[in-house]
């Protein structure tokens, strides 16, 4: 019976354990802790919409839909909004930006697009392409590439 009892324990041990590594693998999942600053801003430029929130470095990000677009915000610690980003069709694409990426991605499908617009107003447009984010400016002018 004690061989019992003790085999009872370090099987709930492990499951424990287990739980708790589980969970921090998952911690970007969880509810993060946003300033008020942030929640404010978030719901004076939004009122009727409810977001989930993720912490990226220093700032806050909130994905949420709006007139049935997805789109994200985000948000400095004081509150101030850096960008918006909103997920677009990819004929939205600027055509020289669709021209760039047959051309230097031969054969590669766009996985997803997006207009974003940043705090002082400048609009560029993210394409994903073969696991990378293609940034290009309003005019489809190719700027850059980062990891996705």
């Amino acid at each position: 019976m004690k061989n019992l009892s003790l085999a009872f324990l370090l099987l709930a041990l492990a499951s424990s354990s287990f739980a708790q590594e589980n969970d921090d693998k998952n911690e970007h999942k969880k509810n993060v802790v946003v300033p008020n600053a942030v929640k404010m801003s978030f719901s004076k430029e939004y009122p009727n919409e409810k977001g989930i929130w993720e912490k990226e470095k220093n700032q806050y990000e909130v994905n949420f839909k709006q007139n049935g677009n997805s789109m994200s915000a985000l948000y400095n610690v004081n509150g101030n909004k850096r960008e918006t980003e909103t997920d677009i069709k990819i004929s939205g694409l600027p055509a020289s930006a669709a021209t760039y990426i047959s051309t230097h991605y031969k054969g590669r499908k766009i996985k997803e697009a997006s207009m974003i617009t940043n705090a002082g107003g400048e609009v560029n447009y993210e394409a994903e392409v073969n696991g990378r984010d293609l940034i290009f400016d309003k005019d489809g002018k190719y700027l850059r590439a980062a990891k996705d």
